[in-house]
């Protein structure tokens, strides 16, 4: 953010305190006369460029709306929520029922795609992905797809249990490979559906 010139800074200053202590935000002629300005303009003039450097904000047409920003408001439109549905074994295909587990917000810029309305999130639970560097406690981020490709990391229905693995195709018959030699490759008896493909993931430092 641009830095404020110290009239600007000691104007923000105030309209902090105004804030904090629970008043009514300060009008132009308010700022005016407390920084003894001969003019209403100049306190509007002064506001302007702070606000055109991120330091404030109001809505336009409504009285005594000014009010001070965090100085991240131009980031926040980067930041979009992803529904959280429990956990994926990454392991053994596990017999369960996917619930609702809150959301996820991430910043656009750090997971590398924009998500669609069919983006979700599964937590890990399980070491079968090592290999892809995917680990137990990590969240994924899934977009659901018809068509995956072979190599790609899926979240799969096999024969009615749910896992996250690696998809392969050979000669026409599709399985899901485990990432660690722990673990096996799994082969579907009757059905596998791929219910999204990995397109990021999220770890806690």
């Amino acid at each position: 953010m641009t830095e404020l010139t110290r009239r600007q800074r000691e104007i923000l200053d105030f309209v902090e305190a105004e804030a904090q202590a629970g008043r009514p935000v300060p009008t132009h002629r308010e700022i005016a006369g407390r920084f003894g300005f001969k003019s209403h303009r100049a306190a509007a003039c002064h506001l302007a460029a702070i606000k055109t450097k991120g330091y404030v904000r109001w809505d336009k047409g409504k009285a005594r709306s000014l009010r001070p920003t965090s100085g991240l408001e131009q980031f926040r439109a980067r930041i979009v929520d992803i529904p959280l549905f429990g956990s994926i074994p990454a392991g053994f295909a596990e017999d369960r029922q996917q619930e609702p587990d809150g959301c996820v917000s991430v910043d656009l810029d750090s997971i590398g795609f924009t998500p669609k309305r069919t983006t979700f999130a599964l937590r890990v639970n399980g070491d079968s992905m090592i290999g892809r560097h995917i680990m137990r406690g990590d969240i994924v981020l899934i977009e659901h797809s018809q068509e995956p490709q072979d190599g790609q990391v899926v979240a799969a229905l096999i024969d009615g249990e749910t896992t996250l693995k690696t998809f392969v195709k050979r000669d026409g018959q599709a399985y899901l490979k485990s990432e660690n030699p722990d673990f096996p490759n799994l082969i579907p008896a009757e059905e596998l559906k791929v219910q999204g493909v990995f397109k990021a993931l999220l770890r806690k430092s």
